[in-house]
């Protein structure tokens, strides 16, 4: 008896605290895509990735013309100048895969230059997040737009304009700049 009544006691406490935790939830991507900093950042990151994929591309197209001619020509060269070509081919394409990854490999420039642009905006927005749950009192604020499914919530829990606004962005400016940009081209 003693144990259920423990038990129960230990189970009405716990539904008390969990009740008395405040919930919030953002979507950081919203966020950031009201952030023109991080609009800027995303355009350059987009023009660096499309400059170093055309080099990559430049290079697996020597690649492919190479070994095509090397098919084509083959049945009449000698043995030995077909492992030479082979090995010009074979080195060409290293090269590529090399600067492949240097550019879009785990730590290539693509990466760094992601750490360098966008991290520094994502660091200011946690913070901000973090003064908001301070200031609210929330015991845990979700991130709608990752990995987490919400299947509802409750828009009053929306705290995303207000992450905004501790940051100093006005909710809705980089979109209505951007669709105006479009129409005036």
């Amino acid at each position: 008896m003693k144990k259920i009544l423990l038990l129960s006691l230990f189970a009405f406490s716990c539904i008390i605290a969990f009740g008395q935790q405040k919930f919030a939830y953002v979507d950081s991507q919203y966020i950031l895509d009201n952030i023109p900093d991080y609009s800027a950042a995303q355009d350059k990151l987009d023009e660096a990735s499309i400059k170093w994929q055309q080099e990559v591309e430049v290079k697996l197209k020597e690649v492919d013309s190479l070994y095509k001619k090397f098919e084509t020509e083959s049945v009449l060269l000698p043995e030995d100048i077909k492992k030479k070509r082979q090995n010009e081919i074979i080195v060409k394409e290293k090269e590529a895969k090399t600067l492949q990854k240097q550019y879009f490999g785990k730590d290539g420039e693509l990466f760094k230059k992601r750490q360098e642009l966008v991290k520094p905006i994502q660091d200011k927005v946690y913070t901000a997040i973090e003064a908001l749950a301070t200031d609210g009192a929330y015991g845990i604020i979700f991130d709608k737009s990752g990995a987490l499914t919400m299947l509802y919530a409750n828009p009053k829990l929306d705290k995303s304009d207000e992450v905004l606004d501790k940051l100093g962005f006005k909710p809705g400016t980089v979109n209505e700049d951007k669709d105006e940009k479009s129409k005036d081209e």
